[in-house]
């Protein structure tokens, strides 16, 4: 069959997206006009095979794989099916890369399409792109232009890049005009207190006399608001000894532009997007849990580091500990 089909991983573009425009993959820092995108994807993907197309199938996750309102929006576009995975506890997507794989496989065998084009960046769909290829099918990956990358594309993992029969790019403008920052520059002020409830009445007085646990206690703070300070922060210029998780010994990460220096960079950015598009309630929430992270922030910071440092340096606890180190840093700074 002389067509093509189009199989995106949402998670994947949307995220390379929203870090081109906004700095940043947390969802809720941008917004994406959908019907845009899916007809600037057709006609590139048009440009380069020249062939109609089967159908646009678009992969992503949600909550017990149910359909929320965005992914009916994206499903009644024209030539697009939607296919969900689910969100695990921890804000994994689950079944997302085997649905595609699946699908992939089974287009190529029932000679569906000739073409397919694949807008992912994870390696493990490569056995599935070599599968398909051995039936007859030519697969085509589509990146976002990176001509700072080696690959020329931006977060594709090489051993998938290495299998794809050519490499295409989806136009910046395209990008740009699909995805908008929804982001003040300057966050809107939120006071950095918690009310507390009306003090309880007087207790009896006690009996005259200080005790010595009176003596060594600290004073109560005032009623009515929770001072918050800073954590102390490492100076960025310096060079750090930290430990790979796999134990392999110390590494010393030079002064500029390391690992450390961007997971800085990025703890500060992802703070700064969060902390602009939240509400009262939500910050106060997260403050009562410091200083541990919701599991949907964390994975934000992690894939953000990631894209410009690669999964291996990601891994190092030093820099894992920079990265929520100037999450909190950043935030402190804001409210």
């Amino acid at each position: 069959m002389t067509q093509s089909a189009i199989f995106v991983d949402a998670g994947f573009l949307i995220a390379v997206g929203g870090t081109h425009v906004a700095g940043t993959s947390l969802r809720s820092a941008f917004r994406v006009d959908y019907d845009k995108l899916v007809q600037g994807i057709l006609k590139r993907t048009a440009e380069h095979s020249g062939l109609d197309v089967l159908r646009v199938y678009w992969y992503d996750a949600s909550k017990d794989a149910l359909f929320t309102d965005e992914h009916k929006r994206i499903g009644l576009l024209p030539d697009v099916k939607v296919r969900l995975g689910r969100i695990s506890y921890n804000g994994e997507q689950k079944g997302v890369d085997l649905k595609l794989g699946l699908d992939l496989v089974g287009v190529a065998r029932n000679r569906a399409a000739s073409v397919a084009f694949l807008m992912s960046g994870d390696d493990d769909l490569a056995e599935a792109v070599e599968e398909a290829q051995d039936l007859g099918m030519k697969v085509v990956l589509v990146g976002l232009d990176n001509p700072n990358h080696r690959l020329g594309v931006t977060s594709v993992a090489e051993h998938l890049a290495l299998r794809v029969d050519s490499i295409i790019t989806l136009p910046t403008d395209l990008i740009e005009e699909c995805f908008t920052k929804t982001v003040a520059e300057q966050p809107r002020p939120t006071p950095a207190v918690a009310v507390l409830p009306p003090a309880p009445a007087p207790a009896p007085a006690a009996p005259s006399g200080p005790r010595p646990s009176d003596m060594a206690a600290r004073p109560a703070p005032p009623r009515g608001r929770i001072i918050l300070p800073a954590p102390p922060r490492q100076h960025r210029s310096e060079a750090h000894l930290v430990y790979s998780s796999g134990g392999t010994g110390p590494t010393i990460l030079p002064p500029e532009d390391s690992p450390l220096d961007v997971a800085f960079e990025v703890g500060e950015s992802v703070a700064t997007n969060w902390y602009g598009t939240i509400t009262q309630g939500e910050l106060i929430e997260l403050l009562a849990d410091r200083p541990i992270l919701p599991v949907e922030i964390d994975r934000v910071l992690l894939k953000d580091c990631a894209q410009r440092i690669g999964e291996y340096k990601t891994d190092l606890q030093g820099v894992r500990r920079a990265l929520r180190e100037a999450f909190w840093t950043k935030l402190d700074q804001l409210i």
